[in-house]
This record gives structure tokens, sequence and C-alpha cells, in this order.
């Protein structure tokens, strides 16, 4: 059996139903205001933001905008992103919430390991009802946002045996590359090809994980 570590947004939640509109309302905030220029903004750039923390994000999307209006932006999402989740419309992939049971039930041990709040983790495992299923729970906010890379090496002594970093972006591949352990790079998410080139294996579809888990500990037998 193995460790296997899950990121949340985009591996397992189809993030952009709930993202995007909620990013483009915030950016309407910052137009209305005279913070940001009004413009065209294209779905995949919206989607290349998933994966970083709220406010490494806005310091990337609008290194100029000041931390007040960083802070009021990344709250609007935050406050769209729950309403939606409460009313029903966000959603796992399809086929997620088995494959963490399938997974469970085989032995594994099931570790959150995402760049968001404690909060956001805490309303989406329980709204999914998932969060009996993991292990345990690593959001980057308990740790003050420093990479994931650097957060696995602070629980990684606490389990034995081999661990899986699961995810669909550079910085669930950091994970693995940083740390020597394997990685399933998840192509249908948010990232691109360059990003999970150097993933052991590639699934095109959540439900391709178990299979992809039983072919990285069949190479070590």
């Amino acid at each position: 059996m193995a460790n296997l570590i899950f990121d949340y947004d985009g591996t397992l939640h189809n993030t952009m139903k709930i993202y995007e509109p909620s990013f483009r309302k915030a950016y309407a905030y910052l137009v209305s205001i005279g913070k940001a220029e009004e413009r065209v903004i294209e779905r995949n750039e919206i989607s290349s933001w998933l994966g970083y923390s709220g406010e490494e994000m806005w310091k990337r999307f609008l290194p100029e905008l000041e931390q007040e209006y960083r802070e009021n932006a990344r709250r609007i999402i935050g406050k769209e992103m729950a309403e939606s989740l409460d009313s029903g419309e966000a959603e796992l992939f399809c086929g997620a919430k088995e494959v963490l049971t399938k997974l469970k039930e085989k032995g594994h041990t099931l570790l959150f390991l995402s760049n968001c709040r404690v909060r956001y983790q805490e309303r989406h495992t329980k709204k999914f009802g998932i969060d009996k299923l993991f292990d345990v729970f690593y959001p980057a906010e308990k740790f003050g946002f420093i990479p994931k890379y650097e957060i696995f090496r602070q629980f990684r002594d606490d389990f034995e045996g081999d661990f899986i970093m699961i995810g669909d972006r550079f910085h669930d591949m950091e994970v693995a590359e940083k740390n020597n352990i394997f990685s399933i790079g998840c192509a249908y998410g948010y990232g691109n090809a360059d990003e999970l080139k150097n993933a052991d294996v590639i699934v095109n579809d959540v439900r391709e994980i178990p299979d992809a888990v039983n072919r990285i500990i069949a190479s070590k037998a």
C-alpha cells in the first residue's frame, strides 16, 4: 500500500465551474473602481491561476495592485465560491468520490495537500462527503502558504512506505521532483503538458487514477 497525496482543485474538484464566474465578478469590481483595465479575459487565462494561493495569484496577475484591493478581490472570489458551493453549483470531477473510496478500501493512506485556506478545505470536503476518506489534511494556510514541496517535508516522516503525489499543476510535480517520490499527472486538470512532462504516469480522467497507482506499485515489485 502507499501514501497517496491528492491535490484538490483541478485534480478532484472541477473548480472552473465556480471559479470562473467568481473571478470575473472580482475583476469587474476592480475595473469599476479604476484599478484594472476593462478587457476580454479568456477562460484559459483564468484557469491558469488555479493551483496558486489567492495572494500569490493576485501578485502575479496584477503586481501593481495595492494590497488592500488584492485582499478585497480575493474576498469577493472566496465569498462567491462559497455561495456557489452552498447552493449546489460546485462539483467534483465525475467519479472522483468513487475513486477515493476505492483507494481507501484498498488500504492506501489518503492525504490532502492543497494551496488553499483551512475553511475552504473544510467546507468542500464536508459538502462533498469526502472528509472521512482522507487520513490527514494539509491546507497550505496552516503552513503560512509555503511551497507544497516544503509542506511535504514537514509531514513525510509521519508515514511509512512510498508516497505518490497526484495533481494537475507544476506545484504538485515539484513535490515529487524535489523530494524523489512518485507522481501521477492529471492532464484533465488545469496544467499544461510541459508542467506534467516528468510525471511517472499521466492520466486523462480521474477514474484512471487507481490503475495508475497500481502501475507505479507494480513497477517497484
